[in-house]
């Protein structure tokens, strides 16, 4: 939304802060957008965005985030609601979800090969001109790196890599299973043609309705509980007996 593109997306680049949300960094490849070649903040209307069955049908539930509390001193959690809780309302077909605010650059072009091997989609590979899809392809290896602890096309060197991207099919591991719904998400982030990849027309909102998301409140994300809180950090200090003053010490 700032017009800001990071294309560096891999682990070792998301920190996990002491509250339990994420932040990225390692910036020196993003792309700043020029106002005059992205497209304007508009609002879209959804309709079956991901073309699959609900979550239900997986058989398989995704996890869904815990209580929300605070974590933020200005993420405000309303405790009445606008709403009339006594009225009901028609539930509507779930083939239509509604419109979805789309504000990030979703057409800016690029010429340049950069990033990691592994990550590279194949219309960066091949030298053609990308735009945005890129960093869903992006997402995709990241996802199926953090699922089973490699990236799918990775070869023997950097060429080998590169061909893989481009000819070689997707393949899951037999080992460790995972939901189905992970593995649709994963499936329709990495489809080679990137006019057919998820997320290449409505950005963020086409992946954010996708039921492998089920139960996260976008909105108050920041208030969410985080699944995963890291346990305080306490260094240990040595004393002076342990550490006599002709010992050399290495401060990192």
């Amino acid at each position: 939304m700032m017009g800001i593109v990071y294309r560096d997306l891999k682990p070792e680049n998301v920190l996990v802060r002491s509250d339990g949300h994420i932040m990225l960094t390692d910036f020196d490849l993003s792309l700043m957008c020029d106002d005059s070649t992205s497209t304007p903040a508009q609002v879209i209307s959804i309709q079956n965005p991901s073309n699959i069955p609900p979550p239900t049908d997986y058989g398989i539930e995704p996890p869904a985030f815990g209580s929300t509390s605070c974590i933020l001193p200005n993420c405000i959690v309303p405790a009445v609601s606008c709403f009339h809780p006594k009225r009901k309302r028609k539930k509507k077909s779930s083939h239509h979800t509604g419109p979805a605010f789309v504000a990030e650059p979703i057409d800016v072009r690029s010429m340049s090969f950069v990033g990691t091997h592994e990550y590279l989609a194949p219309e960066i590979v091949s030298g053609e001109g990308h735009g945005n899809a890129v960093d869903w392809w992006t997402l995709g290896i990241f996802m199926f790196e953090l699922f089973y602890g490699v990236t799918p096309f990775r070869g023997m060197d950097h060429e080998l890599t590169l061909a893989n991207i481009v000819a070689r099919a997707l393949e899951f591991p037999k080992e460790p299973i995972i939901p189905a719904v992970a593995r649709d998400l994963i499936s329709q982030l990495l489809v080679k043609d990137p006019a057919r990849r998820m997320g290449s027309t409505m950005g963020a909102s086409a992946i954010k309705h996708h039921p492998f998301f089920q139960g996260v409140n976008w909105a108050l994300l920041r208030c969410t509980t985080p699944p995963f809180v890291p346990p305080p950090f306490t260094r240990e200090v040595a004393s002076r007996e342990s550490c006599p003053d002709d010992t050399p010490i290495d401060y990192y």
